[in-house]
């Protein structure tokens, strides 16, 4: 199927794929997944992994919702006007578009999680 998304600029074809993506052992800070349009209507992954003490910066994601799939360590995940959520193995959470947020390690090893955008508007 092919189609345009809003995720997509105008002139673009959506046309996405199956696909699978081997997700690489070591320290590498980020690793890119899932790209958005063309190859998906609008959904965005990728694995981040961050050492002890580290965070990955203060940001918006804008017009996107944002999931986090913690696969190993210890942080938080930090909103200016929520209380911080616990980061760990088994627990999912969830960042609604134009929510100002961080993600800090706060274990004593590296912090590894997948994240996923999708556009909410």
């Amino acid at each position: 199927m092919t189609d345009s998304s809003p995720g997509a600029p105008p002139d673009v074809e959506i046309t996405p794929t199956i696909k699978s993506v081997a997700l690489e052992p070591g320290d590498r800070p980020y690793m890119l997944l899932l790209q958005g349009p063309p190859e998906t209507r609008s959904l965005r992954s990728g694995l981040v992994t961050l050492a002890p003490g580290k965070s990955i910066g203060v940001h918006n994601s804008g017009v996107n919702e944002e999931m986090l799939v913690p696969l190993e360590g210890e942080g938080e995940l930090r909103f200016a006007d929520h209380p911080p959520i616990a980061l760990r193995p088994g627990v999912v959470t969830y960042a609604p578009a134009h929510s100002e947020h961080d993600v800090i390690n706060t274990g004593t090893g590296r912090l590894r999680y997948i994240f996923i955008l999708a556009r909410a508007e």
